[in-house]
């Protein structure tokens, strides 16, 4: 059966823990070009959910640093920390429906237990059914069917993740009481409209979670993009943690330049930066791409300079 295509809605959703860099620029162009080059809106979502890493001033630097690389976006910028009733109104209709539980493993314990096919260590489900004696639940959790979760990425191609094996049964509500990013991305996508995930390959293997909240949630399917990510020399992803430099505004026609040549489009050089948009709006190319879930940065934003 057929249906007529929605319009494309994309998003650009940063964390506010420090300034904009590189690799923070390759999602939001991806996903900016994905949008516009179909027509369709795109907006800004800034996670300012895990309140204790949030850096006073970065969201507005971040703001800013969008506006001089002249991003126009759609519609007010949406705040995580304004949304805690709606996340609380989603788990409070998981936890009617009996498909999340109390758990009482303290973070240790979480470490101790067994390793999952992430390499990371899987929830041994210790809690499933009920709280051991004298615990008191620390964090909720999705119980998890050991059964597989597949979808089609349009660069990196099918994936497929038992999430039961790969992590187990993940938290929703943290022991902090903050409410954990798997599910507030979820519900954000659906309240807003998003059609379509364009984002970094690190972000590739938590996707199968948020599938499967959302058919919890009922949700719709979404279509997902997921980009190389940015390395430094020695392989790690650019971020705050490996002292990634902010970008640099005043180069910003040659550093968006950088930012396409790394998703394998061809932009004409020596252009300012408007006509560079006009430009990779209309030859957008996703198959263009690389398909690997990782590649190195230009040297010039591994230093914060970039001289043409």
């Amino acid at each position: 059966m057929s249906h007529s295509p929605e319009r494309y809605v994309g998003r650009f959703a940063p964390s506010p823990t420090g300034p904009l860099h590189f690799g923070s620029l390759i999602a939001a162009v991806a996903s900016y070009l994905d949008a516009r080059s179909r027509s369709g809106r795109w907006l800004v979502r800034m996670e300012d959910l895990d309140t204790p890493r949030v850096q006073p001033g970065a969201a507005d630097a971040i703001l800013q640093t969008l506006r001089d690389f002249d991003f126009e976006w759609d519609g007010p910028v949406l705040f995580q920390s304004s949304r805690t009733q709606e996340y609380r109104e989603a788990f409070n209709d998981l936890r009617d429906r009996n498909l999340i539980y109390p758990c009482g493993c303290t973070r240790k314990e979480v470490a101790d237990s067994v390793v999952g096919t992430s390499g990371d260590q899987r929830y041994s489900g210790v809690c499933r059914l009920g709280l051991q004696p004298g615990r008191s639940a620390r964090s909720w959790r999705v119980r998890v069917p050991s059964t597989r979760v597949s979808f089609e990425d349009r660069i990196q191609g099918r994936q497929v993740q038992n999430i039961e094996e790969y992590c187990g049964d993940f938290v929703v509500l943290r022991a902090d009481g903050l409410f954990a990013y798997q599910l507030a991305v979820v519900v954000d996508d659906r309240d807003q409209g998003v059609t379509d995930i364009v984002r970094g390959a690190d972000l590739l293997h938590s996707t199968p979670r948020q599938i499967y909240l959302q058919q919890l949630l009922n949700a719709p399917v979404l279509r997902y993009l997921h980009t190389p990510v940015a390395v430094n020399a020695s392989g790690q992803k650019l971020s705050k943690q490996t002292l990634a430099p902010a970008i640099n505004q005043v180069t910003g026609a040659a550093t968006l330049q950088d930012a396409l040549m790394f998703l394998g489009q061809t932009p004409p050089i020596d252009l300012p930066l408007r006509a560079i948009w006009d430009w990779a709006i209309a030859n957008w190319n996703p198959s263009r791409v690389p398909r690997t879930q990782s590649a190195p940065a230009p040297a010039g934003s591994l230093t914060g300079s970039r001289v043409r």
